[in-house]
């Protein structure tokens, strides 16, 4: 019983010192949301009021000392982030990560976005305000690299804190320029289909009817392997931040609310992870004032408000990435063919310094149209030399002056100008005001082709008949101030007509822009409630129609009781994503059914890339009007030839047999939610167990599916589970006629640290579709609990 007693002492004291050590661990590890720091490079005190969402709300004399202040406080919450969005474009991944990223840093760090970033900083204005207010928030940065806490994930993963650089914030525009490309998923595959299935295979695929387009209208036989796209795809998915997706946003002029002002509504659609992507800041001097969300690394909010204008964005998905087959000189493989002659490649030389492996060091080949992709990706089997030319490498590079111009505008004179530099990626650029101007600029280089030319195939290289003509000027980009219909809006679908046609790219499928047009046109008195609840919605405008035609080709009097019953509830669905909606269950696996029996046997292993392409999207409701198509025969029944009327019923039985066994026999409770989830995905959380219960958020249940407003992104497999991999990264509504009472919300938290009460307390909000408040008024932003006082070094 002594023995008993003592032990138990001593597990009492181990537990307690347990416990202590994690309690202090916790508290080393929190960022600072109160007291005073001394700082240098400032001119005078700044005062940061953290508010009960851990948002920073900063007062500061001058721009400067308020940009030192932003780094600062930005790194104490999300350098991890900072770390690894800014190896991402420099091949640094394997130093922390291994060599499992090996062929993610080799990809990246040939593309050329070094390259760029070089060139660029070269050439910036070392007296500009972009370039000096850059600098500052990069000494915040730095100074909390000296001083500050040491992320927990540091400490996991042994890595050296380094100070950071204007080229690490160029290599962050690059990453998300590229992020925000579509090319490089598709081109390869629609080229391979080209040619080795034939012409007549292509053109069903992008064929394009004008009943399936919701126009955003301006006022001003062999299995197919497309090697490049899976193996880029593959490369994009192990990627342990978020690539840019695609978006909502629409304003609506004051013609159409109830108070007479402009509302304005944006939820950029990013991959979703944690952290957040956006970090939330406001910053207040004597002459300037912006509510901004910043992606790690940048001084400039790419979406913001004030109390004069609101801005967002959404991506354009035109085309700035081509690939180009080049010809060797059979006579020396160091030379390709031009229309000038032969000419040298160009070589850069790479270094991966990988973690407990030794250092590999590769060569990149370049030609006039950009690097060779045979060498950067593995298993590329095409024998021909093929370039990516991108327009984000090839121009000049003038984001760091957008970034800074959107959120410094006077005007929506100013605001224009700055847009009109974005070459790439493409954006549909946002803006509404207090004097009750709205507009929509569609923001790239836009460029022109000889006639009949396709830039979704490989170009040819080597004949000088397909490089770019020339570059359009910005007046000529689809844009719309003040429309007559008084909003506009952008679902990344298709911009109206550039020179007589509309302009080529790899747009959403009308959805999403189809459900904003039709909620829009209900009424003429718009709330801000109203906006709320349109920014959450889960109606598919399109998918019922869908169905209800795919339903026509199956055979009714062939069907068991229970195939009956889920015939009879998908023949009813509206459309609607809601958690309880049996609908969507059955309607997602016999698309998936429908899909895999008109197109798997053509291509083989790309099969999964095609399917959860735009690309696919845009075809469906075109594929299913046709009675005859090239693609309804199966290649590998060579004796027989499908109809479609054959594969639609054979998909829908098979559909309702797989549900059967993955969720019982009981259609009525094969409900939404029993398949659909999400959860956000910490890198280190990724490796399972005690780190993905300490550093993921989730999993949850969620409404919403693929392409509805509130856009619940997920791929379509052989699995029946839905893991939502994407959506609205915030939501942000911003009324006019009270807009110190502005609202937005973020998937998770504000903090990447793990342990701070800000990582993960506006989850169960944004999954109930709520809201908190984006203060700028002095008076509630004073009321803040928490104030950090910088002081500046005395000499």
């Amino acid at each position: 019983m002594k023995i008993l007693r003592n032990s138990l002492k001593i597990l009492v004291v181990l537990i307690i010192l347990f416990a202590a050590f994690g309690w202090y661990y916790k508290i080393t590890l929190e960022p600072k949301y109160a007291g005073e720091l001394v700082i240098e490079n400032l001119k005078e005190e700044v005062t940061i009021y953290f508010d009960d969402i851990g948002v920073p709300h900063i007062n500061a004399n001058n721009q400067q000392d308020a940009y030192v202040a932003l780094g600062y406080v930005h790194a104490q919450d999300r350098l991890w982030q900072m770390e690894l969005i800014r190896r991402i474009a420099a091949g640094r991944l394997s130093e922390i990560f291994g060599k499992d990223l090996q062929r993610v840093d080799q990809f990246f760090g040939g593309l050329g976005i070094e390259e760029a970033a070089n060139k660029t900083i070269a050439n910036l204005d070392k007296t500009s305000p972009s370039y000096i207010l850059s600098q500052s928030y990069l000494n915040g940065i730095n100074q909390y690299i000296e001083n500050g806490k040491t992320p927990l994930e540091f400490n996991l993963l042994g890595i050296e804190k380094e100070k950071y650089t204007l080229k690490d914030m160029y290599n962050v525009f690059g990453y998300m320029s590229f992020s925000f490309a579509v090319a490089h998923k598709t081109d390869p595959l629609l080229t391979e289909v080209k040619e080795k299935l034939g012409a007549s295979y292509l053109e069903e695929l992008l064929s394009v009817e004008s009943k399936y387009l919701t126009i955003n209208k301006k006022s001003v036989p062999k299995e197919i392997n497309a090697t490049i796209s899976n193996a880029v795809n593959a490369i994009m998915n192990d990627l342990p931040v978020s690539p840019f997706i695609g978006s909502n946003s629409w304003v609506i002029a004051p013609e159409k609310t109830k108070n007479g002002k402009v509302i304005f509504a944006n939820d950029p659609h990013i991959g979703f992870s944690q952290p957040s992507v956006w970090y939330q800041n406001h910053i207040k001097t004597p002459d300037f004032e912006i509510y901004g969300f910043n992606i790690a690394l940048m001084p400039f909010p790419l979406l913001g408000h004030n109390k004069e204008y609101a801005y967002g964005l959404t991506m354009l998905a035109n085309d700035d990435l081509n690939f180009y087959i080049e010809e060797n000189n059979p006579d020396n493989s160091l030379e390709y063919k031009t229309v000038n002659g032969f000419q040298k490649y160009k070589f850069r030389e790479k270094t991966i310094h990988i973690k407990n492996e030794p250092d590999t060091t590769f060569q990149i080949k370049v030609s006039k149209h950009g690097p060779i992709m045979n060498g950067l990706i593995e298993h590329v089997v095409d024998e021909r030399p093929i370039a990516m030319h991108w327009i984000y490498t090839q121009l000049p590079n003038e984001m760091l002056e957008v970034s800074y111009g959107i959120s410094h505008s006077k005007s929506l004179s100013d605001f224009k100008k700055a847009v009109s530099k974005i070459h790439a990626p493409g954006l549909n650029v946002m803006y509404g005001d207090a004097k009750d101007n709205i507009a929509w600029f569609s923001s790239a280089k836009l460029y022109q082709l000889r006639d009949s030319l396709s830039s979704k195939t490989y170009l040819n290289g080597a004949s000088g008949e397909d490089e770019i003509l020339g570059f359009l000027p910005f007046s000529e980009n689809p844009q719309a101030i003040n429309p007559d219909k008084n909003y506009v809006y952008s679902a990344n679908n298709q911009i109206d007509t550039v020179r007589g046609k509309l302009y080529a790219g790899y747009y959403q499928p009308q959805d999403r822009a189809k459900r904003i047009v039709e909620m829009l046109e209900q009424k003429n008195n718009f709330t801000k409630k109203d906006v709320e609840e349109m920014i959450y919605d889960v109606k598919s405008s399109t998918v019922s129609e869908i169905s209800n035609n795919l339903l026509k080709y199956v055979d009714k009097s062939k069907l068991s009781p229970s195939e009956k019953m889920a015939f009879s509830i998908l023949e009813k669905w509206e459309g609607t994503y809601l958690k309880s909606a049996v609908a969507p269950t059955i309607y997602n696996r016999f698309l998936y059914e429908f899909l895999a029996a008109t197109y798997k046997d053509e291509l083989g292993e790309s099969f999964d890339l095609y399917i959860n392409s735009q690309l696919q999207d845009q075809a469906l409701p075109i594929q299913i009007d046709r009675e005859k198509s090239v693609w309804w025969d199966n290649v590998s029944t060579k004796d027989k030839i499908e109809k479609k009327e054959e594969i639609i019923h054979e998909s829908y039985v098979n559909a309702i047999l797989f549900l059967q066994n993955q969720l019982g026999e009981n259609v009525e409770g094969w409900t939404w939610n029993k398949v659909i989830s999400v959860e956000y995905e910490h890198a280190i959380g990724k490796a399972g167990g005690v780190l993905r219960a300490l550093f993921n958020v989730g999993p949850f249940e969620t409404i919403g599916g693929n392409e509805v407003i509130n856009n619940q992104i997920f791929k379509l497999d052989s699995s029946g589970i839905y893991k939502v991999n994407a959506g609205p990264s915030t939501r942000r509504i911003i009324d006019f006629s009270d807009v110190d009472n502005s609202l937005a919300i973020v998937p998770t938290g504000q903090s990447g640290r793990v342990f701070s009460k800000h990582y993960k307390d506006q989850a169960e909000k944004y999954l109930n579709g709520e809201f908190v408040k984006m203060s700028i008024n002095d008076a509630d932003v004073k009321k803040g609990k928490n104030v950090l006082i910088l002081k500046p070094k005395k000499e």
